[in-house]
């Protein structure tokens, strides 16, 4: 850690159930500061989609964690955030914290904004996170024995999301962190038939990895009934995003941690500890 943990701020973390923002809100608790959920079902409700949401839960509050759902590469994702940014202003929060992501324009965008906002900012450009292995979409296939995607030798450096959580946790409590732009990423590059190998070799889990058209792959998410705004940002992030632009490693977590980021091999670990890629639990 970089300087004194400052426990005193109140703290709300804007997807506050979701993959990253639980985990914040776990360990923001854990320290003892004071968190507000943002989420539709938290006592004070917010929701993305209900602008007449957005006020009410940023009174009084210091700083904000921002995930945006889906993400930030939607339609209307741009504005959502100006507006956001703006509203926090006038409210007096000090300091915005953005997650964001690697090689998306729109997300660009948003990071920009943020920055221009008139206030202290911190942003986290995130890869492709680990657990949408076992948290998310790609869990099926691995359960399935079958993991077909539109993908082929294109490596990522997937990044645990608990070391996005130590992240922001430690730049939404230590000041030192304004107006840096945190770039994190694991500490080697996978191609995804990489990453399902090894889930396959230590899960002992027979697992197929097969290529795939985006019309076929498409054609599979709408029968199995996957929204068709999700089957859209899936689509994009498939053939927009993994292009190679994002094939290299960045030193995120290091620079923000004096730690190096957590290993593909670690995530595995933890999560057969899990049982969550055994059919009888999942």
């Amino acid at each position: 850690m970089k300087n004194q943990e400052n426990t005193e701020k109140q703290i709300l973390v804007l997807g506050g159930t979701g993959k990253t923002g639980s985990r914040v809100v776990e360990r923001l608790i854990q320290m003892g500061c004071s968190v507000r959920i943002g989420s539709r079902s938290a006592e004070i409700p917010f929701d993305w989609n209900n602008q007449g949401t957005w006020l009410p839960v940023l009174n009084g509050m210091d700083a904000i964690y921002i995930t945006f759902q889906p993400d930030l590469a939607v339609p209307g994702a741009v504005n959502a955030i100006r507006t956001l940014s703006k509203l926090a202003v006038e409210s007096n929060v000090k300091h915005l914290v953005l997650l964001s992501g690697r090689g998306e324009e729109e997300a660009q965008a948003c990071e920009k904004i943020i920055m221009d906002a008139g206030i202290n900012w911190t942003i986290l450009r995130a890869s492709w996170f680990s657990q949408n292995f076992s948290e998310s979409y790609l869990l099926d296939g691995i359960l399935a024995g079958h993991m077909a995607l539109p993908v082929g030798n294109i490596p990522e450096p997937f990044i645990d999301v608990d070391d996005i959580a130590d992240v922001a946790v430690e730049v939404l409590t230590n000041d030192s962190h304004y107006g840096e732009l945190y770039e994190l990423t694991g500490p080697r590059l996978l191609t995804f038939q990489n990453a399902v190998n090894e889930i396959a070799a230590a899960s002992g889990r027979a697992i197929q990895y097969e290529q795939i058209s985006m019309d076929d792959y498409k054609a599979m998410l709408t029968k199995y009934k996957v929204p068709q705004d999700i089957i859209w940002l899936i689509s994009y992030l498939f053939t927009e995003v993994l292009d190679g632009r994002n094939a290299s490693l960045a030193d995120g977590v290091q620079r923000a941690l004096d730690r190096k980021p957590t290993d593909f091999s670690e995530y595995i670990k933890k999560t057969i500890a899990t049982n969550v890629w055994n059919n009888e639990t999942a």
